[in-house]
């Protein structure tokens, strides 16, 4: 769980409220799923009760976790990511502009083909492997209620198994600023069939331990989604 690292002393507030909504957002923590423990996640934030309490409370108040008490209570996720929708997919890419959506582009190419590159070129141990297939095997398993928050356990997963944890937090970074729009994107049985051959090739390359395999792989099929956002922007 990268994306509940360690927040900055300074804006302590604001930026455990941008990690919990980040990993709400993500699917790290599913619908209908509980936040770690207060006290867990109050020492992996390296923040206080009171602080982290306060943050809960603001999700809570804007419709993201119910907090419940009680011997099995806690602080459960409500978000659910609103149904595809073309049109809505539009309005949030001209809202967000040209150059907005080619920087974030830019940037989640960059960390995820360095990622599945260094991954590749690391020696795996069996935990690993097997790890990196269980993704597939879910994602490839999973339906389109689900879709979606499978797909970016399997991308995240490629960058959390190298062991570098400034590696997955940017990675759960780039794939953050376009979730909104790849949640919004209807998705289609064809689309999802091809990227499931090349998630399948992601996979084969870097069990293979071949480093360029993986980041042509992975640039691949970044390229078809990047293409397929910039179709909705023209």
């Amino acid at each position: 769980m990268t994306v509940l690292r360690p927040v900055r002393a300074g804006n302590a507030f604001e930026e455990t409220v941008e990690r919990l909504l980040q990993a709400i957002k993500l699917g790290v923590v599913p619908p209908g799923g509980k936040l770690p423990p207060e006290r867990e996640l109050a020492v992996q934030l390296g923040i206080s009760r009171v602080t982290l309490r306060e943050a809960i409370r603001a999700l809570s108040d804007a419709g993201y976790l119910d907090v419940r008490r009680g011997r099995y209570g806690g602080a459960f996720v409500t978000y659910r990511p609103p149904e595809p929708d073309a049109g809505k997919a539009r309005e949030a890419l001209q809202e967000m502009g040209a150059d907005e959506l080619s920087d974030a582009l830019t940037f989640r190419l960059a960390v995820e083909c360095g990622a599945a590159q260094v991954l590749a070129a690391s020696p795996l141990s069996d935990a690993t492997r097997e790890a990196l297939l269980r993704r597939l095997t879910e994602l490839n398993a999973a339906g389109l209620d689900d879709y979606r928050r499978l797909d970016t356990a399997f991308h995240l997963s490629i960058a959390e198994l190298t062991g570098s944890s400034l590696l997955a937090a940017s990675c759960a970074d780039a794939r953050s600023r376009v979730s909104d729009l790849l949640d919004a994107i209807p998705m289609l049985q064809v689309n999802l069939d091809h990227a499931a051959v090349q998630h399948r090739a992601i996979v084969d390359a870097i069990l293979a331990a071949d480093p360029d395999a993986a980041r042509r792989a992975v640039a691949e099929h970044l390229e078809g989604t990047a293409a397929l956002l910039r179709a909705f922007l023209a």
